[in-house]
């Protein structure tokens, strides 16, 4: 009959076993198993190494490439740009490299009538129909509506009576008065569709400068990109156009503009505005556009045929 020292002596042996086992085993396989675990570590310690020493160093060299754009713009821009008249258009998804993009524009010489930051709002779907009302309520003795675009589509109206009094209208045209002009910015600029100092809009302009970014990538992204489209097809049909962007994927200004033979022809892009390369493209390019009435597509993105435009004589 078992009894309980029977257990008790059971449960030791298999417990000595065990232990046994443990040691053995240890004993056994320590050696190589500790050498290549310690190899492992040695080599993605060497690896990690090796990753941070190509960070840095390519931190380092687009930070030397960055000072090397600073430098030749110092030597390139002045002049390019002297007695031309540019407005320069932000939209929301652009604003962190506008700072950059005027900077440069002024440095080629460029007299800046004034700078216009377009909202959110503007481009939001939901204001379609408060956006044509207001099309129609802005519009001044020398700022009419006739000849806007009438589809029903609020930002490409708006945007078309706001490129109208930013803008030179054609030759033969009555021009729009500097007190009509203010007026139609106070509108959109009192009804939240953008900010602007209106003293300092200082007159019509001869080209622009439309600042871009990103795609947007909310539920209504797709009709947003496809107001965006509007504004600078509006604008393109007033005056010279290059639009300043960051990347050229995913929907954004810039890809759109290079996807359609027909914007392509007269817009010219920039992909990568947020860089100081790009911010000195940018102003390359609108040399081009005013020297050459010829557009051009820049940067470094796939879809982007050269870096930059021939430079200016």
């Amino acid at each position: 009959m078992i009894n309980f020292r029977y257990h008790v002596v059971s449960l030791t042996a298999v417990f000595l076993a065990l232990a046994i086992g443990l040691v053995v085993g240890t004993a056994a396989l320590n050696g190589p198993v500790a050498d290549s675990l310690e190899g492992q570590v040695t080599g993605l310690r060497k690896d990690n190494q090796y990753w941070r020493q190509q960070v840095n160093n390519m931190e380092k060299q687009l930070g030397l490439e960055e000072e090397f754009a600073e430098e030749i713009s110092q030597v390139v821009l002045p002049g390019t740009l002297t007695g031309r008249r540019v407005l320069v258009l932000t939209l929301p998804n652009g604003r962190d490299h506008t700072e950059g993009v005027l900077k440069k524009l002024q440095q080629a010489g460029a007299t800046i009538t004034g700078r216009v930051d377009l909202q959110d709002k503007l481009i939001n779907p939901d204001n379609n129909s408060n956006l044509l009302e207001l099309a129609v309520t802005a519009a001044r003795p020398t700022a009419q509506t006739t000849g806007l675009p009438g589809n029903g589509h609020g930002v490409e109206t708006s945007s078309a009576l706001l490129a109208s009094v930013l803008l030179d209208r054609a030759t033969g045209t009555t021009p729009v008065s500097d007190a009509d002009r203010r007026a139609v910015l106070a509108a959109y600029n009192n009804a939240g569709y953008l900010t602007t100092d209106n003293n300092k809009v200082t007159g019509s302009a001869e080209a622009v400068v439309v600042v871009s970014g990103q795609p947007y990538v909310d539920k209504d992204s797709e009709k947003r990109d496809e107001s965006v489209v509007k504004i600078a097809e509006q604008f393109d049909r007033t005056g010279s156009i290059v639009v300043a962007g960051n990347g050229s994927a995913g929907g954004n200004l810039v890809s759109v503009v290079r996807g359609d033979p027909v914007l392509a022809q007269t817009i010219s892009t920039v992909d990568n505005a947020n860089t100081v390369q790009g911010q000195l493209v940018t102003s390359l390019a609108l040399v081009q556009q005013l020297t050459e009435k010829k557009a051009g597509q820049y940067g470094v993105g796939d879809n982007a045929p050269s870096l930059l435009p021939r430079l200016p004589q």
